[in-house]
């Protein structure tokens, strides 16, 4: 029984009904292709919607989640309770001479385009990361020896009273899969990015060796969450999972890849049950030979099924 049918004409006040959805299935919102229903989906297109809905759900005392586009995000198979917040609508972007301002909702991969089109480099390395620039800023997302924190100049943020902030990379206090973001709960909405001219076939050159990198070496034909664990200090998580014996692993429907040990993956019509009963087990196992705890850089949300 869905308790939170009644906020849904307040909703449609704010955002246009076409972008309103009702036990929405999860699954169809994460890159793991998992998820039960989430009670109300909400997909506004300005910054003015985000917090009206903001303000709506904190008025009347309603749960509420904010995601990108799903490709960090395992959502429990009972779903989720009250709304959630999705804002890949949030999309524009804007190039002027060595600076990006992309809004959160923007794909890295969109961003890596306009930096190659205006021959800008120093992004080069998260050209093959799925997420969008929101999900990027929150964990300080990187890659191949690059991170956020590398480029970033300024991020307007909301913060948890619905008040906008502009905050500076230094006040964003971004650390290895971690930030400000991520402490105080702000919602990015807009980040500025500082790069450098370059060369366009340079650049161009860098992006096609680093995809034929990922492709190599990632699992990408299955649906997966990327890399499902935090590298713990002075290890990699791939190969202390590799050296357990767990490569190819598999509980249910999901699997520890044969490709990259680092990545669990919906081999077969996983449940979120199967990819947390397996990502306890990876822990477990290392832990026990090895004495190093693994912890998830994946968000884990919402509801286990009841009984």
């Amino acid at each position: 029984m869905n308790q939170y049918l009644h906020l849904v004409p307040e909703i449609k006040e704010i955002v246009e009904e076409k972008n309103v959805f009702i036990d929405e299935p999860m699954r169809k919102h994460t890159y793991f292709k998992i998820g039960g229903p989430a009670d109300i989906l909400v997909l506004p297109e300005t910054i003015e919607q985000v917090i009206g809905l903001l303000k709506l759900c904190i008025s009347k005392k309603v749960p509420h989640h904010i995601i990108g586009n799903g490709s960090n995000l395992l959502v429990k198979d009972g779903g989720i309770r009250g709304v959630v917040i999705k804002l890949c609508s949030l999309n524009q972007i804007e190039v002027e001479e060595d600076k990006i301002t992309a809004m959160c909702g923007v794909l890295l991969s969109d961003v890596s385009k306009s930096a190659l089109q205006n021959s800008l480099t120093g992004f080069e390395f998260a050209c093959g990361i799925p997420g969008t620039i929101g999900g990027a800023v929150t964990m300080n997302a990187g890659a191949y020896g690059g991170e956020m924190v590398d480029v970033i100049e300024t991020a307007l943020v909301l913060d948890e009273q619905c008040n906008l902030k502009i905050l500076t990379n230094e006040e964003l206090e971004l650390g290895y899969r971690t930030s400000a973001v991520m402490k105080y709960n702000y919602i990015v909405l807009k980040v500025t990015l500082k790069l450098k001219q370059g060369e366009y076939e340079e650049i161009n050159g860098r992006i096609k060796e680093l995809t034929a990198k990922r492709e190599e070496k990632q699992p990408l034909e299955y649906p997966s969450a990327g890399s499902t664990f935090k590298r713990p200090v002075g290890f990699f998580a791939g190969k202390l999972i590799q050296d357990s014996g767990l490569k190819g692993k598999s509980l249910g429907g999901a699997a520890v890849s044969e490709k990259h040990s680092g990545f669990i993956i919906n081999k077969n019509n996983a449940s979120a049950k199967d990819i947390l009963d397996l990502i306890n087990l990876v822990q477990n196992t290392v832990k026990e030979k090895f004495g190093v705890e693994l912890h998830t850089e994946i968000r884990i949300i919402g509801d286990d099924i009841a009984g």
